[in-house]
């Protein structure tokens, strides 16, 4: 078992997971570990938990030590330039008519290079931006331009679940996502349902899709007769998630809908396409009940 921690560099955007074994750390402490753009400095966000070593990727990093008060002095100091980076940028890239909507600035710890995220919907020309910025900050200068879920990921935000995005707590890479996903999962074709934060069809009918395509191989489709403790019935409505089916029985005067949960109906209906049961399954009600005749 080894223990580990969920660190964020930044206010909001995604956490990372870090290996944590001999420090006893908590939510808020400050701590220095190793990345890609050299040493920095990230907060606790979730308390460490212990996982199996084969649930750890070779990508898993160690926390280094605890950040002194030297380093955390710095991080605030790191943290103010950013925004006066941003802002400085925000009136060159006004001054050039760029086309392009700045998202972030971010300074390396040491102050050497500083990454200014954008988009646009066109391809920008910001050669002469980059030579304002570098003889400003004196620094390596990089601009990346992003798409509008790289953007949800790094600023941040809570979904329409009331949860935080998941781009930001837990997704390593986009999937694609379909209005097809969707319809698999019985979901309004509303817009304003579909999409999250970025804009875009929402994360979530993706990862989740296995789950409803596996309950779609064993609840039976709407239009389906079907047999209940009442008798049979006709499916009129299906809930995936709960795994509820509602049962219309037609009677002399009127129809009547009751639901039922599938699991407790699963074994009535060992074939679903037919109601009179396939006499295949020893534990088949239909075959039990005919063997008793």
């Amino acid at each position: 078992m080894r223990k580990t921690v969920n660190l964020r560099f930044r206010d909001a955007g995604k956490a990372y997971r870090f290996t944590c074994d001999d420090l006893d750390l908590k939510i808020g402490d400050a701590v220095m570990v190793e990345t890609s753009q050299g040493m920095d400095l990230a907060h606790v966000v979730d308390e460490p938990i212990e996982i199996t070593d084969d649930q750890i990727g070779d990508d898993v990093l160690p926390v280094l030590r605890r950040a002194n008060a030297q380093e955390i002095e710095r991080y605030e100091l790191k943290k103010q330039k950013e925004q006066e980076a941003y802002d400085k940028c925000l009136s060159l890239i006004a001054k050039h008519g760029l086309d392009m909507n700045l998202i972030d600035a971010a300074f390396a710890f040491d102050g050497k290079k500083v990454i200014f995220y954008f988009t646009s919907d066109n391809r920008v020309d910001f050669r002469e931006l980059v030579k304002d910025l570098a003889s400003t900050f004196r620094a390596r200068i990089e601009l990346r331009q992003i798409g509008s879920r790289d953007q949800a990921k790094l600023v941040g935000g809570i979904g329409i679940c009331g949860r935080e995005l998941c781009c930001c707590t837990f997704l390593n890479h986009f999937a694609p996502v379909t209005l097809r996903m969707a319809r698999d999962q019985g979901m309004s074709l509303n817009p304003s349902k579909l999409n999250g934060a970025c804009g875009r069809l929402m994360c979530c009918l993706q990862f989740e899709k296995e789950a409803y395509a596996d309950a779609h191989k064993r609840l039976p489709k709407t239009g389906k007769k079907i047999r209940t403790p009442h008798g049979v019935g006709i499916v009129s409505d299906v809930d995936y998630l709960k795994e509820r089916v509602t049962v219309k029985f037609t009677g002399d005067d009127m129809d009547e809908l009751e639901t039922f949960d599938w699991e407790g109906l699963a074994p009535l209906n060992c074939d679903r396409d037919q109601v009179d049961g396939c006499g295949g399954c020893n534990n088949c009600p239909a075959r039990r009940s005919g063997d008793d005749e």
